[in-house]
């Protein structure tokens, strides 16, 4: 049997059957990101007959409903959508959503005597060459008689006759043929999840996320579209809080509902640290509720299938959306969303730049959600989860592809007599001695300021209230919520011009520190150890020339918190590499004093 056939279809058709809901879009209620002039262009190869591309739909595998009876569900568009979403709103006239959760119309315009298209201005509503919106052609009630008759009159360099073929061809655009593939009922959902996943579309490869999304979206019965808005519009007022009125104004069936409601306080909340998108919080909801990893699973369970006898039953089915609500409506919940940042923040995590890694985020909060509805101590889950975080950050264990690792994270977390269990273990595996002193020491050995390990020194120093360098009152947290920066210890330019030139050797993230914009001015160019003797003799009472630092046991202190070896005073370039070297060992064990406080 083959895997697919492929007919053809005529837009006509199509934009019926997507009225008449016979085939389901999955993002229709999601942004439409193709701009006026795609919408444009699609309408002059319509015109000119030119291909334009198949949409490929794939009906839901049959299911055995509890009466015995076979269940065979909506077709799903898993690519195509933009297309029939243009051609609907340029044929039909009807509104499409923007990037910022606003309905507008997209209008495109059509000159008869240069046979054009273009995307409606003013200067078009204005020049009488220009059928202003084509929408107005393809309504039920157009006369075309009258229109044409109109038309040459302000229009006196095409006759009547001409117009009307012009007018005839433009309308044949609903009749303009379109390939359909239909992916056959029988594919299993791990071929149609590769499939789907290999599509391009509009240049961006699809997920394994879209496809749940679509799967989620498609299943009204068990309030598939109210959770796919619930993420969709908690996802995008998390970043985007002002659009809140865009989507209340927009869509008011789903402001009515309960899941509303309950993302509602969204709207005024502006903490960046975590913002997840679709795809976070459907994988966090996913691990969380099924102890799973793979997204591939989710899709499978959505379509009702047993993983034991590989049939497909709607009992199954039922449970996994009544499964993933909770697990979504627990992720938007106001009072966990906002403690799990808290805890994100006591890491020393103020700014989304310390931390790259929204693998380690997901499944932080994964962990949380866990632990709470184990009924864990308040106080044990803070500590537990701040410590997974750093730990996860410090071993870089959800990097690259992290699903294996969820599930078996998740597995021995919920299965553990107690989590510090399994966190122990973990720790005895994988922070040994030999990862603190070396490991850690190695990969701190690096230019990129983006480094893992780089913010983790950072996250130490907020952690421990530092004090930026050379400075008495301002601290690294202070700067780095003004947006401060980083500045070297040893002098870039100081380093150049006496030989070391290599970029990736200068900007060594052991040679960088926080301090305030008025203290780097003041060492300028020099030589440390000809900036720390001025420093020096400020502590014996001369006049401040770096700093506000007035006092030896200041200095000192404000050296060991920024890990500034004590041998500064003495080093010029010579000693530069050998400094180096001293001070990742220095970083080394401050973020390790960091971790085991935590």
């Amino acid at each position: 049997m083959s895997n697919y056939n492929v007919n053809n279809s005529t837009v006509e058709s199509i934009i019926s059957w997507i009225k008449n809901k016979m085939i389901a879009i999955p993002e229709i209620q999601r942004p439409f990101v193709w701009d006026a002039s795609k919408v444009r262009d699609l309408m002059d190869s319509l015109y000119k007959n030119y291909p334009v591309g198949y949409i490929i739909t794939w009906q839901n595998p049959d299911t055995k409903l509890k009466d015995g009876s076979i269940s065979m569900g909506k077709k799903i568009l898993i690519d195509g959508q933009q297309r029939i979403t243009a051609l609907t709103a340029a044929i039909t006239g009807e509104e499409v959503v923007d990037s910022n959760y606003k309905k507008k119309k997209i209008r495109i315009a059509f000159n008869p005597i240069e046979e054009k298209f273009e995307v409606t201005n003013p200067a078009i509503l204005k020049n009488s060459r220009w059928i202003p919106d084509i929408a107005n052609v393809f309504a039920p009630d157009f006369d075309s008689f009258s229109f044409i008759n109109d038309y040459c009159n302000r229009n006196t360099d095409i006759t009547p006759n001409d117009m009307n073929k012009v007018l005839q061809k433009l309308m044949q655009i609903k009749y303009s043929s379109i390939g359909m593939i239909e992916l056959s009922h029988n594919l299993d959902i791990e071929t149609v999840t590769e499939i789907f996943i290999r599509i391009n579309s509009a240049g961006v490869v699809l997920s394994q996320a879209d496809f749940a999304m679509s799967k989620i979206t498609v299943n009204e019965l068990y309030e598939g579209p109210i959770i796919r808005k619930t993420i969709d519009y908690f996802c995008h007022m998390i970043k985007n809080p002002s659009d809140y009125s865009h989507i209340e104004n927009n869509d008011g069936e789903f402001a009515s509902t309960e899941s509303f409601q309950k993302i509602k306080w969204v709207k005024d909340y502006h903490v960046s640290i975590y913002e997840p998108s679709y795809s976070d919080l459907l994988r966090v909801a996913f691990t969380y509720k099924f102890l799973r990893g793979k997204i591939a699973n989710l899709v499978s369970l959505l379509s009702g299938r047993d993983f034991e006898t590989r049939e497909y039953k709607e009992e199954i089915v039922e449970s996994s959306f009544r499964s993933l609500k909770e697990g979504v409506l627990e992720f938007i919940n106001e009072t966990n969303f906002k403690r799990f940042v808290m805890i994100v923040k006591s890491a020393g995590i103020i700014t989304p730049k310390l931390i790259r890694s929204k693998n380690a985020l997901n499944f932080a909060y994964t962990l949380f959600l866990l632990l709470r509805e184990k009924n864990i101590d308040g106080s044990e889950i803070n500590r537990i989860v701040r410590k997974w975080l750093v730990l996860s950050v410090l071993t870089e264990r959800y990097s690259g592809s992290p699903e294996t690792m969820f599930e078996f994270d998740i597995r021995r977390f919920n299965l553990a007599d107690t989590p510090d269990k399994y966190l122990n273990s973990v720790e005895a595996g994988e922070l040994s001695d030999a990862y603190w002193n070396n490991i850690l020491v190695t990969n701190l050995d690096t230019s990129v300021t983006s480094s893992p390990y780089f913010n983790l020194f950072i996250m130490a120093q907020i952690y421990d209230k530092d004090h930026a360098f050379l400075s008495k009152s301002i601290t690294v947290s202070n700067l780095i919520e003004e947006r401060g920066d980083v500045h070297h210890i040893f002098p870039k330019k100081y380093l150049q011009k006496n030989g070391i030139n290599n970029r990736g050797k200068y900007n060594q993230i052991a040679n960088y520190v926080y301090t305030e914009q008025i203290v780097n001015l003041a060492i300028k160019d020099k030589a440390p150890s000809e900036y720390m003797e001025m420093v020096k003799k400020q502590t014996s009472g001369e006049k401040n020339v770096i700093g506000e630092i007035t006092h030896p046991a200041e200095l000192e202190y404000n050296m060991e918190m920024n890990c500034v070896p004590q041998s500064l005073f003495n080093l010029d370039h010579s000693n530069y590499e050998e400094f180096l070297i001293e001070r990742r060992q220095l970083m080394a064990n401050k973020i390790r004093k960091f971790y085991e406080k935590l």
